[in-house]
């Protein structure tokens, strides 16, 4: 199933695409895409509706972040070989984690805030692992059982704050606008195998990232037991699992984003992005 959230910000409604790609509302049957409706026995009452029954969603209306009340919005850097190689830093010998903050999530096609001063701002296309299940020491055999399924995320960074400014990474990672997610959910059962998507992103027409889930150096069950041993893992968090190379920081000379441009990025199976840049 793809499953998405629809509407004015703070304001969303739940949905799904049926079978022709169509839109569909899902509010009379649940109330958002979040919290139990992530678990395996939530997913599978929805995979029983008949989805031409539902209304369909007007063309055109803004599709918010496809998943709503996410408690933690977890990542993990320097998780491609070859991305941890164009930066100049060694792969780490365990997973490398910081966090946005949830104010940072907005629509897969919203505007991107480029903040005051900035002059250092970047992109990153990420697979986002959405938790359905929660859980604390989780086996890694049984990781992919707390998945509820995997989205499009735009790791958006601003470099001068999160290597130059003192302290963790964090502070060049949560601003407002910064953490794009959908356009949907994509539930597990749909993705034969995380670890082989092809993922892309462009500015203003030039592709920049062009990769593979394959190069990820921890891989999703690794990444999701790994987590659960040191904060208990809930229902809607998001973890979003590194970058492959072309980051704007990585080129010579280095390029960063602007107001006025124009991001696209998509991942095999887990649809596309596209944001334009504002001022704050």
């Amino acid at each position: 199933m793809k499953l998405l959230r629809h509407g004015p910000k703070g304001q969303e409604k739940p949905g799904i695409v049926d079978a022709n790609g169509t839109v569909r509302d899902l509010s009379g049957k649940i109330d958002d895409i979040a919290g139990d409706v992530l678990s395996d026995a939530g997913l599978a009452q929805l995979a029983q509706i008949d989805t031409a029954s539902l209304p369909e969603v007007a063309a055109g209306t803004r599709l918010g972040p496809c998943v709503g009340r996410v408690g933690k919005f977890i990542c993990i850097g320097l998780n491609y070989s070859d991305h941890a190689a164009e930066t100049g830093a060694e792969v780490p010998a365990e997973p490398v984690i910081f966090n946005k903050w949830t104010s940072a999530i907005c629509g897969p096609n919203d505007d991107v805030e480029i903040p005051r001063g900035s002059e250092k701002s970047d992109w990153e296309v990420e697979l986002g692992v959405i938790i359905g299940k929660g859980g604390r020491y989780i086996d890694e055999a049984d990781a992919m059982n707390h998945v509820a399924g995997f989205c499009v995320v735009n790791d958006v960074s601003e470099r001068e704050y999160q290597l130059e400014r003192c302290g963790t990474w964090d502070k060049g990672k949560g601003c407002d606008t910064f953490g794009p997610l959908g356009p949907w959910l994509v539930t597990r059962d749909e993705i034969a195998d995380p670890q082989n998507l092809s993922m892309w992103l462009e500015v203003d027409g030039k592709r920049y990232q062009d990769g593979s889930t394959q190069t990820m150096v921890f891989q999703v069950p690794h990444l999701v037991a790994y987590l659960s041993r040191f904060m208990s893992l809930q229902p809607g968090d998001v973890i979003s699992t590194g970058t492959p190379p072309g980051v704007g920081m990585g080129q010579n000379p280095k390029v960063f984003l602007k107001p006025g441009q124009t991001m696209r990025l998509g991942i095999e199976g887990l649809g596309e992005q596209q944001q334009r840049c504002v001022e704050s």
